[in-house]
């Protein structure tokens, strides 16, 4: 089983390039063929990405312990349910299951999108197999993330496999219900991702901007917005009954990995409505996009590199670099494609009024992307002093807080506000009379929970003085 798994991987290299190869020629000659040939690939890929997947669960069910990877998460005395989700608790298998839902998510994909908009295919294509391409060199060829390396012993020149007697078994941090469905479902928002991204790409790819592709990118959106969503919160049952933390959110690096997806992916699906509505915010929603998946693989990045600290976190590893370079060449190959279509993209129709729902959109944009900014840097700000100073020194969840608050409560406004605003432009007169009831409410809330407060006070230190 470990030697299939190995041997699917390198087919998975194989039919990766083939199918990125004969994108890229459609391209070019415009024959159907190589399109129809591209799209094998995909399927292809998923397949030998699914068998290489079920080798490594049959391993890790069996306990065989001559795999590097099963010795170090399984034992005989691990339920079998845990042996399963064994598979996502270490670097090797979680970065597998990470190609598996995206190989997986493509053949879904394209087999849907070629129904309804077939020309977006071939630059999908190119996209996707990139990212599941890396994924797949990263498991094949370097020894910190391929799940199928086998103990090896040698006597004179003969080699042979060794085997445990027993494994370490499964960190019982991990053997907690929601551990068993929160990394899945975190997975999925975070893989699918790479479709909306995939799907903006190809209307770049293509110089034809008008193209009916919003309902497709907003409705994957929405699919990985929600997954991404619900993981968050399941994550934060498992922390509040495992790691004593007295909460279920600390600001830990890996949970704010995250959260950067999750809100630029708010602001999508908010800014879509007016390019749908108004035909406006075009630049802005491809930049979103990319931003979106971009931090989704900045996430990984933080969870298998080794460059942030964290309870969730896999071990060190050399991991860094490979990420950080495919990174770099998305973001240069997304944003030559905005810059290369910025004159299609450019709106010419400004914001008519900031009393409007567009501006109240645009307003709630920069707010969430204020929020990533935020916790962007207060996650990599011990890795900025390491890098200056020499020395790490971290923020602490009330640095969070202190900043997040203000920014959480202006979204909270913007929502209450959201509704009340017209399109194009809403008179004052309109706008007050919507929210004056509102705003007494408000204010009656305000000082009563304020009033409540100090009597409380007064009563506490009241008690304190008696005792």
């Amino acid at each position: 089983m470990a030697f299939l798994g190995s041997l699917s991987y390198v087919l998975s290299v194989g039919s990766s390039l083939i199918g990125i190869t004969f994108a890229i020629l459609y391209f070019f000659k415009k024959e159907s063929s190589y399109a129809l040939l591209a799209i094998r690939s995909v399927y292809a890929n998923a397949i030998f990405i699914s068998i290489a997947t079920l080798s490594l669960i049959v391993l890790l069910l069996s306990a065989d312990f001559s795999v590097v990877y099963v010795a170090n998460h399984v034992n005989h005395a691990l339920p079998y349910f845990y042996r399963f989700t064994s598979v996502w608790a270490g670097q090797a298998g979680s970065l597998l299951w990470w190609n598996f839902l995206l190989s997986l998510f493509s053949a879904i994909a394209l087999s849907d999108i070629s129904k309804r908009e077939a020309k977006l295919i071939p630059g999908m294509i190119i996209v996707l197999l990139l990212t599941s391409l890396f994924f797949t060199v990263l498991g094949s060829f370097t020894s910190d993330s391929d799940p199928f390396v086998q103990f090896v012993g040698k006597q004179g020149n003969k080699l042979f496999l060794l085997s445990q007697n027993d494994g370490r078994g499964l960190n019982p941090l991990l053997q907690h219900w929601a551990m068993i469905i929160h990394p899945p479902i975190l997975y999925l928002g975070y893989v699918s991702f790479a479709v909306p991204f995939a799907i903006a790409m190809s209307v770049l790819m293509l110089k034809n901007i008008h193209i009916k592709w919003i309902p497709l990118v907003r409705r994957w959106t929405l699919f990985s917005w929600g997954f991404l969503g619900f993981g968050i919160l399941l994550g934060g049952k498992w922390a509040y009954e495992e790691l004593g933390w007295g909460g279920y959110w600390a600001w830990d690096p890996v949970e704010n990995a995250a959260l950067m997806p999750w809100l630029t992916g708010t602001a999508f699906l908010h800014s879509v409505i007016v390019q749908e509505r108004r035909n406006m915010l075009k630049v802005w929603n491809m930049t979103l996009v990319t931003i979106s998946f971009l931090m989704c693989i900045f996430g990984t990045f933080l969870t298998r590199s080794g460059v942030v600290s964290s309870v969730h976190a896999f071990a060190s590893s050399n991991l860094g670099p490979f990420f950080t370079g495919f990174m770099a060449l998305m973001a240069i190959f997304s944003l030559v494609l905005i810059l290369s279509r910025y004159k299609e993209l450019k709106s010419d129709k400004p914001i008519e009024s900031f009393l409007s729902r567009e501006a109240g959109f645009l307003f709630n944009n920069v707010i969430l992307l204020i929020a990533l900014l935020t916790v962007i840097w207060g996650t990599m700000y011990p890795v900025f002093t390491e890098a200056v100073y020499g020395e790490k020194t971290s923020v602490t969840a009330i640095w969070f807080n202190k900043w997040m608050s203000p920014l959480g409560l202006a979204i909270l406004f913007l929502t209450g506000l959201g509704p009340l605003l017209s399109w194009r432009r809403t008179s004052a007169n309109t706008l007050w009379r919507n929210l004056r009831f509102p705003l007494l409410a408000f204010l009656i809330i305000s000082i009563g929970v304020f009033l409540y407060a100090k009597i409380s006070l007064k009563e506490n230190h009241f008690l304190a003085s008696l005792s």
